[in-house]
């Protein structure tokens, strides 16, 4: 999950994600919809049937925007009382929503980078979509802070990371994205799969 605010340390509330599940909880966030989320994921109930079966308990619902994915599918919503530009878009495999926006460009930006782009990897397929939707007009409000979480089988440095206070905060994640990916790369040279291993325990 690649995410981005005009609001301090993002990735501190809207990005939860596990080994079978990914989860973002925006507008009036919640966090305990994301945890609560995960938790039912990883009890193997399908994300669309979890993450609706929380909003229909929550008395601001109409405040929230929820989405995520997981192996059997993909949900998404967008409460009637968030803030212009406000909506989601749901592709093959993804999400993508954002309120308070420039204009629903951001999201179709986000849509087409993500759809588009060449590279496997999903952090960088993640950064593109992240960067697009900055170039398109992004958070109305003001940029502040930015995360890009990702739960895997082969974790590595560069996929837990956080801008937490800055003035181009999506540029500055791909700077730190850049340095944690050479480090990767570094860390393979010198002492192999095994020290990328121990390396790539970390937390999500």
């Amino acid at each position: 999950m690649a995410v981005a605010t005009a609001r301090p340390a993002v990735g501190a509330l809207v990005p939860w994600v596990s080994r079978r599940a990914a989860i973002a909880t925006q507008a009036r966030t919640n966090t305990e919809l994301g945890r609560q989320g995960l938790t039912l994921a990883d009890h193997g109930v399908p994300i669309a049937s979890a993450l609706a079966g929380l909003l229909e308990t929550d008395p601001e619902r109409d405040l929230r925007q929820l989405h995520g994915v997981d192996a059997q599918g993909t949900f998404a919503y967008t409460g009637s009382r968030c803030v212009d530009w406000c909506g989601h878009i749901v592709g093959a495999g993804f999400t993508i929503a954002g309120n308070m926006l420039a204009g629903e460009g951001v999201i179709t930006a986000m849509a087409q980078a993500f759809a588009g782009c060449e590279p496997e990897d999903l952090p960088a397929r993640l950064m593109i979509a992240l960067e697009a939707g900055q170039a398109a007009g992004g958070d109305k409000r003001g940029k502040q802070s930015a995360s890009l979480l990702v739960a895997s089988e082969l974790p590595r440095g560069y996929h837990n990371l956080r801008v937490d206070d800055h003035a181009d905060p999506v540029a500055e994640l791909r700077r730190v994205y850049e340095v944690a990916v050479a480090h990767w790369d570094r860390v393979g040279r010198e002492y192999g799969p095994e020290g990328q291993r121990l390396f790539g325990r970390i937390k999500y």
